[in-house]
């Protein structure tokens, strides 16, 4: 099974693929860890998402996304689970990152970022804080 967990950054994304790696074997992605698989950037991409399609119906695989445009790697039969939060809730994660100080710069740049991943297709929807994660894992895992 493949599962695509996008979303903006300190969503919740990697907490997640954290609880389900686990709760079954899979291997996980995020953003381009898939330029290990090669030297080349092209061939690794190509190699990555020869992988991504062969585990819509083989190995668990996990693919974290936080950029719109990694989105397109994601195949058909893909599980597509969109992770959001408020405003504030990444804002506070983003600061606790950043050793607490949170520049305006990067404030700026999350709000204009806020909501990029909404209108996105997907199969479950995951509000951080809010959405039980384990009834996530459960879902997944009837799946399998």
């Amino acid at each position: 099974m493949l599962i695509g967990i996008f979303g903006e950054s300190c969503t919740g994304k990697s907490t997640l693929a954290e609880k389900l790696s686990s709760a079954f074997p899979c291997e996980v992605f995020t953003g381009k860890d898939y330029l290990r698989l090669a030297r080349n950037e092209s061939i690794a991409k190509a190699a990555f998402q020869k992988k991504l399609a062969a585990a819509v119906t083989g190995e668990n695989v996990i693919y974290v996304i936080s950029e719109t445009e990694q989105l397109s790697l994601l195949p058909e039969g893909a599980v597509r689970i969109l992770v959001t939060a408020d405003m504030e809730l990444i804002k506070s994660r983003f600061a606790m990152r950043m050793h607490g100080n949170l520049p305006a710069p990067v404030a700026a740049m999350l709000e204009r970022k806020h909501g990029c991943f909404d209108a996105q297709p997907h199969d479950i929807h995951v509000i951080s804080g809010k959405t039980d994660l384990d009834a996530v894992v459960g879902q997944i895992k009837a799946r399998l």
